[in-house]
């Protein structure tokens, strides 16, 4: 379960932003939300199933989600990976000569086994700067080991499978994932915990389409997802799977990672040597005569023949459902692309509900759908937005921290129509589009 993320000095985030799940204190109108959008775990802590986030385009919602995906492709590929030859894959905030000379940071706080850690790391191009581990005992927090470069300073109570380690760590892999690769009981798990971390990267990224046909035909969940695909109005009624020959470089994408530097815990699952196939799905539609009765069935090739949006259905279902059946953290950039309004709020009720969601599975999604900006769906600590700044830096706000004449947004609010207006910030300032085209003022006022 993710408690909080914090990133500094990435892409559009100068400075230091944290998104966090925790619940805070207030009542939300229905009072129904607080049962359905939040949960407490064995240790009191009240967390939230789902955050959406919203703002302008190029304000900065695309960069939080590859700041948390960077996170984790570090975590899983720096003790196997060696950078020699290039630079690490981090990008500092760039419009500002005090900051593209400093690491960036990366941190999260989490609930692994019910136990709760803090981790993270600072990063330039070139080497490790600096990286912590923390776990929260009974009253304050236990250090497992603090790295300054190649200092590394180990716990040997708390943290004893890290020791003599220090040694075998490079300069430019996280002390975290050597541990995990020499199979230490809590760096694995902890690594196993990213490994799960579910980021969907959006309309830009068909890894997340090619993870979801190649994971099709073996998944358990595979009756469910046709379901699911029958169900949202797509017309298909059965979705049949065909094995062809996968490329490496397709398996690369799927895992996030490449399959030569992985996690040694997912030797079991792809192991090396082994052929992988991808999967090719057929959907099948029913055909009908002149007089409109049914005759037969069409098969179609689910890449080339369904439209975009059937095609994002697919490759959103899965995750979903898988999230919702582990209890896992599913990250989804553009979450409304391709989606109708009516969609898109059905699935984010699947995560606010637990009678569908029993295992506390959690949502956070990046979206410019504003009919999803209601306080009927979402309490204000679960809506966030993204703001630039006059220098292009982005900031990283939510609706309960915000105060408009000084006072909070009240619960009875009408979320849109004020987002909308601008009254929360986070929305373009576009100006008059027909002067770009030379349509004069007083043109203009007479087309009004």
């Amino acid at each position: 379960m993710l408690i909080e993320f914090s990133v500094t000095n990435y892409r559009s985030f100068r400075d230091r932003v944290t998104l966090s799940m925790e619940a805070a204190d207030i009542a939300s109108q229905p009072p129904s939300l607080d049962e359905q959008n939040a949960f407490t775990t064995h240790r009191g802590l009240r967390l939230l199933t789902s955050a959406v986030v919203y703002g302008a385009n190029a304000s900065g919602k695309s960069n939080l989600v590859a700041a948390i995906n960077v996170m984790r492709k570090l975590v899983l590929n720096s003790s196997r990976d060696r950078w020699a030859s290039r630079l690490i894959d981090v990008e500092p905030f760039r419009l500002s000569t005090t900051t593209e000379t400093t690491p960036s940071m990366f941190e999260i706080v989490f609930l692994v086994d019910g136990t709760q850690y803090r981790y993270g790391f600072a990063i330039d191009r070139q080497i490790i700067v600096s990286e912590w581990l923390y776990r929260l005992g009974k009253a304050r927090e236990a250090t497992l080991f603090v790295r300054d470069r190649q200092a590394i300073k180990i716990n040997s109570r708390t943290f004893r499978e890290g020791r003599d380690l220090e040694v075998r760590t490079r300069p430019d892999a996280l002390f975290l994932s050597v541990v995990a690769q020499f199979n230490g009981a809590i760096a694995r798990r902890l690594t196993e915990w990213f490994a799960a971390l579910d980021v969907n990267t959006g309309v830009t990224d068909w890894g997340d389409m090619a993870f979801a046909l190649a994971n099709f035909d073996t998944s358990p969940y595979r009756q469910t997802i046709e379901a699911f695909m029958q169900r949202l109005d797509t017309g298909i009624e059965r979705l049949e799977p065909e094995r062809l020959p996968l490329a490496e470089d397709e398996l690369d994408n799927m895992l996030g990672f490449s399959v030569h530097i992985r996690p040694a815990f997912l030797d079991e699952r792809f192991p090396y040597g082994a052929t992988v196939e991808r999967i090719r799905v057929h959907t099948y539609h029913q055909r009908f005569d002149a007089e409109g009765r049914p005759v037969d069935r069409v098969a179609f090739d689910l890449e080339r023949h369904e439209s975009a949006g059937t095609q994002r259905l697919f490759a959103l279902v899965p995750p979903i459902i898988h999230a919702l059946k582990e209890g896992g953290v599913l990250v989804i950039d553009e979450f409304d692309a391709r989606l109708h309004p009516n969609l898109a709020m059905e699935l984010i009720r699947l995560f606010n509900n637990p009678t569908t969601n029993p295992h506390h599975a959690q949502l956070i999604a990046t979206t410019h759908n504003t009919n999803l900006l209601s306080a009927k769906l979402f309490r204000r600590d679960q809506v966030w937005f993204v703001e630039k700044s006059r220098q292009g830096a982005s900031d990283l706000y939510s609706l309960v921290e915000y105060r408009l004449d000084g006072k909070i947004v009240r619960n009875d609010a009408s979320f849109e129509k004020d987002y909308i207006l601008g009254r929360y910030g986070a929305i373009p300032f576009i100006g008059d589009l027909r002067e770009l085209l030379g349509v004069s003022h007083g043109e203009a006022r007479r087309e009004d």
